[in-house]
């Protein structure tokens, strides 16, 4: 099967809303991508509905919005949705206010926790949740050795923690090429719970952001449709993802999937487009 090559401009004629992963495809870590501050300033004069849909939960809204206007980026605040600002309802739907949380992240990621309900605490001083919110923002190894140490503790008296993880990403681009995400750290927590605690499946993370369909309902929430395109660069998030609440999307080249043997692809993108200028 062939996949269309589309341009930007086809996807803003034809769509209701547009919907961006933000690294990769808007930015990345030190700047604004070729094509995207025109792009965005373009849609803004035309009132045309466009969210940043991004599985970052080291930042908060209004930090990725201040970052975001320091590259050239004019993205208001409630047009970005973040992995992290899941928390909330994910909170409230499992009646986790108040619960005692172990956070590994920046301050942003302690503060999504805060905002959800949650008391953060250390990790040593024991806790009802482990939220893993970025691969940053943290001493690495000390910080890791201790949520292990705590978590054997708890599991062997038979008080398991939540696993939560709102930013499944492995990887991201970068100036500099490629970097570790959040989703790498779940998963060496996730090996080591399975060497000492084997056939016990449960002991994992509960992922939210992409490729799971919240972020997407909240996107159709705020834009009143769901005659949306997801443009993204990673094909088991933003295009999965998007495939699986129903909607198109289009691969962007040049972030972490290559456009080569898309179609071989367990899941393909409606369209590829080569970028956003």
């Amino acid at each position: 099967m062939s996949i269309r090559e589309a341009t930007i401009d086809e996807l803003v004629e034809r769509y209701s809303a547009l919907l961006f992963d933000a690294y990769g495809v808007l930015s990345y870590s030190v700047g604004a991508l070729p094509g995207a501050v025109e792009l965005i300033d373009r849609l803004n004069r035309m009132g045309k509905p466009y969210y940043v849909l991004t599985n970052d939960a080291s930042a908060l809204p209004e930090s990725r919005a201040a970052r975001f206007r320091r590259v050239g980026l004019h993205v208001d605040v409630e047009r970005i949705i973040t992995s992290g600002s899941l928390l909330k309802g994910y909170f409230a739907e499992h009646s986790l206010q108040g619960a005692r949380c172990a956070v590994l992240g920046t301050e942003d990621s302690a503060e999504y926790v805060r905002r959800a309900g949650g008391v953060v605490v250390s990790a040593s001083d024991g806790f009802d949740v482990m939220v893993v919110g970025d691969q940053s923002g943290f001493p690495f190894v000390e910080s890791v050795n201790t949520a292990l140490t705590a978590l054997f503790q708890m599991i062997d008296t038979g008080n398991a923690p939540r696993l939560v993880l709102p930013n499944p990403d492995l990887v991201y681009p970068d100036d500099r090429g490629f970097g570790m995400a959040s989703g790498s750290v779940a998963l060496i927590i996730e090996a080591a719970l399975r060497q000492r605690y084997r056939g016990r499946e449960c002991l994992r993370f509960e992922r939210l952001g992409k490729p799971n369909g919240a972020i997407f309902a909240e996107a159709q929430r705020r834009s009143g449709t769901r005659d949306m395109v997801m443009l993204g660069d990673t094909l088991d998030t933003d295009i999965k993802g998007a495939n699986a609440f129903g909607i198109d999307s289009a691969l962007v080249a040049g972030g972490v999937t290559l456009s080569d043997g898309l179609a071989a692809a367990a899941d393909t993108p409606t369209y590829w487009v080569r970028g956003l200028a």
